[in-house]
């Protein structure tokens, strides 16, 4: 309990401190973040996260097909929908930014 009423004290300091600065300082703050993510230092290390996970997502969707789960998976995923659903769930190259994807049963997200 006490936990809890710590957590929402520090929540309600948060809140009026963060509406006393106002937008000029929202507007800061997210100025001063779009810079340091657009550094060339920063923008370098996430390429490298990136092909890193695209490496990681590569070995493990291999060793999940060459498994006896992933053939298992492949054999009794094939009653008219796709049948390399971890594709269609796990895409590395999907972004938070991107459009909704359709896949082949309409779902939409």
């Amino acid at each position: 309990m006490r936990g809890k009423l710590m957590f929402l004290t520090g929540l309600a300091a948060g809140f009026v401190l963060g509406s006393r600065a106002g937008r000029e300082k929202y507007e800061e703050i997210r100025a001063n973040a779009q810079k340091l993510w657009e550094h060339p230092t920063v923008q370098e290390a996430a390429g490298v996260a990136q092909a890193q996970a695209n490496k990681l997502y590569t070995e493990g969707k291999d060793k999940l097909q060459s498994s006896k789960l992933g053939e298992k998976l492949h054999t009794t995923g094939t009653t008219g929908r796709s049948t390399d659903t971890t594709d269609e769930l796990l895409a590395p190259s999907d972004s938070l930014t991107a459009a909704p994807k359709s896949t082949s049963t309409g779902t939409t997200y």
